[in-house]
Protein backbone atom coordinates (compact mmCIF):
# COMPACT_ATOMS: atom_id res chain seq x y z
CA UNK A 1 0.00 0.00 0.00
CA UNK A 2 1.15 3.12 -0.91
CA UNK A 3 1.78 6.22 1.58
CA UNK A 4 2.20 9.36 1.99
CA UNK A 5 5.69 9.27 1.31
CA UNK A 6 4.89 8.64 -1.90
CA UNK A 7 7.32 10.56 -4.57
CA UNK A 8 5.26 12.61 -6.39
CA UNK A 9 5.78 12.38 -10.13
CA UNK A 10 8.15 14.17 -12.31
CA UNK A 11 6.53 17.06 -14.18
CA UNK A 12 4.62 18.29 -11.03
CA UNK A 13 4.24 22.14 -10.42
CA UNK A 14 5.37 22.46 -14.00
CA UNK A 15 2.64 24.32 -15.38
CA UNK A 16 3.60 26.64 -12.18
CA UNK A 17 7.27 27.00 -13.28
CA UNK A 18 6.22 27.71 -16.97
CA UNK A 19 4.33 30.97 -15.69
CA UNK A 20 7.40 32.22 -14.06
CA UNK A 21 9.72 31.11 -16.66
CA UNK A 22 9.67 33.93 -19.13
CA UNK A 23 10.86 37.19 -16.40
CA UNK A 24 6.61 38.46 -16.89
CA UNK A 25 5.41 38.86 -13.29
CA UNK A 26 3.97 36.06 -11.43
CA UNK A 27 0.34 35.77 -11.64
CA UNK A 28 -1.08 35.49 -8.21
CA UNK A 29 -3.53 32.36 -7.71
CA UNK A 30 -7.30 32.88 -7.38
CA UNK A 31 -6.92 30.48 -4.80
CA UNK A 32 -3.49 28.96 -2.78
CA UNK A 33 -3.74 25.83 -1.00
CA UNK A 34 -0.79 25.27 1.35
CA UNK A 35 -0.38 21.94 4.16
CA UNK A 36 -4.16 21.32 3.97
CA UNK A 37 -4.89 18.20 6.02
CA UNK A 38 -7.81 16.42 7.03
CA UNK A 39 -8.81 13.77 9.38
CA UNK A 40 -12.01 11.99 10.13
CA UNK A 41 -11.60 9.59 12.81
CA UNK A 42 -8.36 7.50 12.05
CA UNK A 43 -8.74 7.86 7.79
CA UNK A 44 -6.63 10.94 6.81
CA UNK A 45 -8.41 12.11 3.99
CA UNK A 46 -5.64 14.95 2.88
CA UNK A 47 -2.35 15.35 3.68
CA UNK A 48 -0.59 18.17 3.27
CA UNK A 49 -1.99 19.35 0.19
CA UNK A 50 -0.36 22.46 -1.30
CA UNK A 51 -2.58 23.25 -4.49
CA UNK A 52 -2.82 26.94 -7.29
CA UNK A 53 -5.94 27.91 -8.83
CA UNK A 54 -5.17 30.71 -11.33
CA UNK A 55 -7.77 33.12 -12.95
CA UNK A 56 -10.02 32.24 -15.44
CA UNK A 57 -8.39 28.62 -15.94
CA UNK A 58 -9.88 25.31 -15.58
CA UNK A 59 -8.17 23.04 -13.46
CA UNK A 60 -8.70 19.00 -13.78
CA UNK A 61 -9.21 17.51 -10.50
CA UNK A 62 -8.71 13.79 -10.60
CA UNK A 63 -8.02 10.55 -8.81
CA UNK A 64 -9.17 7.31 -7.80
CA UNK A 65 -12.06 6.93 -5.38
CA UNK A 66 -11.27 7.58 -1.54
CA UNK A 67 -8.15 10.21 -3.56
CA UNK A 68 -9.06 12.77 -1.31
CA UNK A 69 -10.64 15.14 -4.30
CA UNK A 70 -14.47 15.76 -2.84
CA UNK A 71 -12.99 16.46 0.90
CA UNK A 72 -10.25 19.25 -0.89
CA UNK A 73 -13.37 20.72 -2.61
CA UNK A 74 -15.65 20.68 0.12
CA UNK A 75 -12.75 22.66 2.17
CA UNK A 76 -11.96 25.49 -0.71
CA UNK A 77 -16.35 25.48 -0.28
CA UNK A 78 -16.58 25.88 3.19
CA UNK A 79 -17.96 22.74 3.66
CA UNK A 80 -15.16 20.99 5.57
CA UNK A 81 -12.75 23.05 8.14
CA UNK A 82 -9.21 22.06 7.09
CA UNK A 83 -7.55 20.76 10.75
CA UNK A 84 -4.35 22.02 9.37
CA UNK A 85 -2.76 24.35 6.73
CA UNK A 86 -3.85 27.77 4.59
CA UNK A 87 -6.10 28.70 2.36
CA UNK A 88 -5.81 32.48 0.55
CA UNK A 89 -7.51 33.97 -1.68
CA UNK A 90 -5.60 36.57 -4.08
CA UNK A 91 -2.93 37.03 -2.04
CA UNK A 92 -5.39 37.07 0.94
CA UNK A 93 -5.51 34.44 3.76
CA UNK A 94 -8.89 33.63 4.98
CA UNK A 95 -10.74 31.01 6.90
CA UNK A 96 -13.62 29.95 6.45
CA UNK A 97 -16.18 28.35 8.97
CA UNK A 98 -19.19 27.80 6.70
CA UNK A 99 -20.20 27.83 3.02
CA UNK A 100 -21.67 30.91 3.48
CA UNK A 101 -17.99 32.44 3.98
CA UNK A 102 -16.96 30.92 0.82
CA UNK A 103 -19.89 32.26 -0.99
CA UNK A 104 -19.60 35.81 0.48
CA UNK A 105 -16.24 35.19 -1.34
CA UNK A 106 -17.65 34.29 -4.48
CA UNK A 107 -16.98 31.13 -4.83
CA UNK A 108 -19.46 28.37 -5.68
CA UNK A 109 -19.80 24.48 -5.93
CA UNK A 110 -22.51 22.52 -8.18
CA UNK A 111 -22.51 19.63 -6.10
CA UNK A 112 -22.65 16.03 -7.52
CA UNK A 113 -26.71 15.79 -6.89
CA UNK A 114 -27.54 19.32 -7.87
CA UNK A 115 -29.12 20.49 -5.00
CA UNK A 116 -32.15 21.35 -7.17
CA UNK A 117 -35.67 21.35 -6.25
CA UNK A 118 -37.67 18.54 -8.52
CA UNK A 119 -40.99 20.01 -7.77
CA UNK A 120 -40.20 23.89 -8.58
CA UNK A 121 -39.96 25.03 -11.85
CA UNK A 122 -37.08 26.37 -13.58
CA UNK A 123 -37.07 29.77 -12.77
CA UNK A 124 -37.47 29.00 -9.08
CA UNK A 125 -35.13 26.94 -8.92
CA UNK A 126 -32.72 29.57 -10.51
CA UNK A 127 -33.81 32.14 -7.96
CA UNK A 128 -33.91 29.65 -4.61
CA UNK A 129 -32.90 31.28 -1.24
CA UNK A 130 -32.90 35.10 -3.39
CA UNK A 131 -36.40 35.21 -4.68
CA UNK A 132 -37.45 39.18 -6.09
CA UNK A 133 -40.65 40.42 -4.25
CA UNK A 134 -42.81 43.40 -4.68
CA UNK A 135 -43.80 44.10 -1.53
CA UNK A 136 -45.58 41.03 0.61
CA UNK A 137 -45.83 38.97 -2.82
CA UNK A 138 -43.18 37.76 -5.50
CA UNK A 139 -42.35 39.66 -8.38
CA UNK A 140 -42.90 36.37 -10.79
CA UNK A 141 -42.48 38.66 -14.02
CA UNK A 142 -39.15 40.27 -13.03
CA UNK A 143 -37.78 37.09 -11.65
CA UNK A 144 -38.95 35.00 -15.46
CA UNK A 145 -37.04 38.16 -17.28
CA UNK A 146 -33.97 37.88 -15.35
CA UNK A 147 -34.13 33.77 -15.83
CA UNK A 148 -34.08 34.51 -19.89
CA UNK A 149 -31.40 36.61 -19.30
CA UNK A 150 -29.36 34.38 -17.29
CA UNK A 151 -29.65 31.58 -19.53
CA UNK A 152 -29.27 33.44 -23.04
CA UNK A 153 -26.06 34.52 -21.33
CA UNK A 154 -24.46 31.28 -21.47
CA UNK A 155 -26.67 30.03 -24.57
CA UNK A 156 -28.62 27.77 -22.15
CA UNK A 157 -31.55 26.68 -23.97
CA UNK A 158 -34.56 25.48 -21.89
CA UNK A 159 -38.05 25.67 -23.98
CA UNK A 160 -40.36 26.37 -21.21
CA UNK A 161 -39.38 27.85 -17.56
CA UNK A 162 -41.87 27.22 -16.40
CA UNK A 163 -41.28 23.60 -16.51
CA UNK A 164 -40.88 21.44 -13.46
CA UNK A 165 -37.24 20.49 -12.96
CA UNK A 166 -38.22 17.19 -12.49
CA UNK A 167 -39.44 16.91 -16.07
CA UNK A 168 -36.55 18.16 -17.96
CA UNK A 169 -33.02 15.72 -18.80
CA UNK A 170 -29.98 15.43 -16.86
CA UNK A 171 -28.50 17.85 -19.26
CA UNK A 172 -30.55 20.34 -18.90
CA UNK A 173 -30.85 19.73 -15.28
CA UNK A 174 -26.58 20.01 -15.31
CA UNK A 175 -27.21 23.11 -16.91
CA UNK A 176 -30.07 24.77 -14.38
CA UNK A 177 -27.56 24.31 -11.81
CA UNK A 178 -24.27 25.29 -13.39
CA UNK A 179 -26.00 28.69 -14.47
CA UNK A 180 -27.91 29.50 -10.74
CA UNK A 181 -24.48 28.79 -9.73
CA UNK A 182 -23.03 31.54 -12.04
CA UNK A 183 -25.45 33.83 -11.57
CA UNK A 184 -23.78 34.67 -8.05
CA UNK A 185 -20.71 36.71 -9.91
CA UNK A 186 -18.61 33.97 -8.66
CA UNK A 187 -14.76 34.14 -9.14
CA UNK A 188 -14.36 30.61 -8.76
CA UNK A 189 -16.96 27.82 -9.81
CA UNK A 190 -16.07 23.75 -8.71
CA UNK A 191 -18.23 21.76 -10.55
CA UNK A 192 -18.37 17.80 -9.19
CA UNK A 193 -18.72 15.26 -11.95
CA UNK A 194 -20.63 17.64 -14.15
CA UNK A 195 -20.93 14.89 -17.07
CA UNK A 196 -21.55 11.62 -14.91
CA UNK A 197 -24.62 9.81 -16.62
CA UNK A 198 -25.47 11.71 -19.26
CA UNK A 199 -25.87 10.78 -22.88
CA UNK A 200 -23.09 12.26 -25.57
CA UNK A 201 -25.33 14.89 -26.66
CA UNK A 202 -25.35 16.54 -23.23
CA UNK A 203 -22.50 15.80 -21.86
CA UNK A 204 -20.83 18.01 -25.47
CA UNK A 205 -23.65 20.51 -24.15
CA UNK A 206 -22.23 20.50 -20.53
CA UNK A 207 -18.72 21.04 -21.50
CA UNK A 208 -19.54 23.74 -23.70
CA UNK A 209 -21.36 25.58 -21.50
CA UNK A 210 -17.82 25.24 -18.66
CA UNK A 211 -15.62 27.01 -21.61
CA UNK A 212 -18.18 29.58 -21.91
CA UNK A 213 -17.79 30.13 -18.11
CA UNK A 214 -14.65 29.97 -18.07
CA UNK A 215 -14.66 32.53 -20.69
CA UNK A 216 -16.19 35.46 -18.36
CA UNK A 217 -12.76 35.12 -16.35
CA UNK A 218 -14.26 32.33 -14.01
CA UNK A 219 -11.72 30.29 -12.76
CA UNK A 220 -12.86 26.36 -13.00
CA UNK A 221 -12.19 23.46 -10.57
CA UNK A 222 -13.71 20.18 -12.43
CA UNK A 223 -13.81 16.90 -10.98
CA UNK A 224 -14.28 13.93 -13.17
CA UNK A 225 -13.84 10.07 -13.81
CA UNK A 226 -14.50 11.13 -17.59
CA UNK A 227 -10.93 11.82 -18.50
CA UNK A 228 -11.39 12.20 -21.74
CA UNK A 229 -13.35 15.29 -20.95
CA UNK A 230 -10.49 17.46 -19.41
CA UNK A 231 -8.73 17.69 -22.57
CA UNK A 232 -11.82 19.45 -24.03
CA UNK A 233 -12.09 22.06 -21.02
CA UNK A 234 -8.89 21.93 -18.74
CA UNK A 235 -5.86 24.61 -18.90
CA UNK A 236 -3.61 21.80 -16.27
CA UNK A 237 -4.97 19.25 -14.33
CA UNK A 238 -3.89 18.15 -10.78
CA UNK A 239 -3.57 14.39 -9.84
CA UNK A 240 -4.54 13.42 -6.10
CA UNK A 241 -3.66 10.05 -4.56
CA UNK A 242 -4.59 8.57 -1.38
CA UNK A 243 -4.66 12.45 0.39
CA UNK A 244 -2.01 13.67 -1.56
CA UNK A 245 -0.96 15.62 -5.01
CA UNK A 246 0.88 13.68 -6.39
CA UNK A 247 0.81 15.55 -9.95
CA UNK A 248 0.60 18.11 -12.18
CA UNK A 249 0.15 18.58 -16.22
CA UNK A 250 -0.19 21.34 -18.63
CA UNK A 251 -3.41 19.41 -20.38
CA UNK A 252 -0.73 20.24 -23.62
CA UNK A 253 2.19 18.07 -21.83
CA UNK A 254 -0.01 14.74 -21.48
CA UNK A 255 -2.26 12.39 -22.76
CA UNK A 256 -4.80 9.81 -21.47
CA UNK A 257 -2.39 6.94 -20.55
CA UNK A 258 -0.19 9.67 -18.96
CA UNK A 259 -3.27 10.23 -16.77
CA UNK A 260 -4.04 7.08 -15.94
CA UNK A 261 -0.60 6.03 -14.63
CA UNK A 262 -0.30 8.98 -12.43
CA UNK A 263 -3.89 7.90 -10.98
CA UNK A 264 -3.42 4.61 -10.29
CA UNK A 265 0.46 3.68 -10.40
CA UNK A 266 2.60 1.92 -12.75
CA UNK A 267 2.06 -1.52 -10.99
CA UNK A 268 -1.69 -1.57 -12.03
CA UNK A 269 -1.81 -0.21 -15.30
CA UNK A 270 -0.72 -3.62 -16.99
CA UNK A 271 -3.71 -4.92 -15.09
CA UNK A 272 -6.00 -2.21 -16.21
CA UNK A 273 -4.80 -3.25 -19.81
CA UNK A 274 -5.88 -6.66 -19.51
CA UNK A 275 -9.50 -6.31 -18.08
CA UNK A 276 -12.46 -6.83 -20.33
CA UNK A 277 -13.33 -2.95 -20.34
CA UNK A 278 -9.69 -2.14 -20.63
CA UNK A 279 -8.97 1.54 -19.36
CA UNK A 280 -13.04 2.34 -19.79
CA UNK A 281 -13.37 1.98 -16.09
CA UNK A 282 -11.71 5.34 -15.24
CA UNK A 283 -12.42 7.40 -18.02
CA UNK A 284 -11.16 6.57 -21.70
CA UNK A 285 -13.73 5.71 -24.41
CA UNK A 286 -14.12 2.18 -24.94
Amino acid sequence: MMTENRPVYAGAGEAQASRHSSGSPALTPAVSLRGIRKTFGSHQALRGVDLDLFPGECLGLVGDNAAGKSTLTKIISGTYLPDDGTISLNGEEVKFSRPADARDRHIEMVFQDLSLCDHVDVVGNLFLGREITRGPFLDRQRMLAEARKMLDALEIRIPRLSAKVEKLSGGQRQAIAIARAASFNPKVLIMDEPTSALAVAEVEAVLSLINRVKATGVSVVLITHRLQDLFRVCDRIAVMYEGTKVAERDIGKTNLEDLVKLIVGEKDIDRLHRTQQGLTDIGFPE
